[in-house]
């Protein structure tokens, strides 16, 4: 049983990306699938695939590297709000990763979507990770 699974998606990321592997296979949840689709949209990662068969299902992501130099695209994926400690803003207090060039992904009552989305939308959310 794992108590945080949006840390342990991050990590699986994180640790993919440390060992410069292509593809990495995640078990499937609703709320994965949305960060990946975030992640997707925002250019963070190459492709993704959503494998249903089975009980839980899995997702396979494929990373994202400079072609000439083998950097990754995603430099730091950070958790913010923990299941101990739980994290919201409001429209006004949204985070500014990385002065604007970095993502803060919100969990909001219209989705799952970026701080700038969330801004656009006025609405409010718990703030799920950073990425840059």
């Amino acid at each position: 049983m794992n108590t945080d699974p949006i840390a342990d998606y991050l990590t699986r990321v994180r640790n993919a990306i440390k060992a410069n592997h292509r593809i990495v296979e995640i078990p499937s949840s609703k709320i994965k699938q949305e960060i990946t689709k975030v992640l997707y949209d925002k250019g963070y990662i190459q492709s993704y695939k959503f494998d249903d068969s089975g009980v839980q299902g899995t997702i396979k992501i494929a990373l994202k590297y400079n072609p000439n130099t083998k950097q990754s695209a995603i430099v730091k994926l950070e958790r913010v709000s923990k299941p101990g400690l739980r994290k919201y803003t409001g429209t006004e207090t949204m985070p500014r990763v990385l002065n604007g060039l970095g993502v803060a992904i919100l969990s909001t009552s219209k989705g799952v979507m970026t701080d700038k989305e969330a801004k656009s939308l006025n609405v409010g959310g718990e703030v799920l990770c950073y990425v840059y």
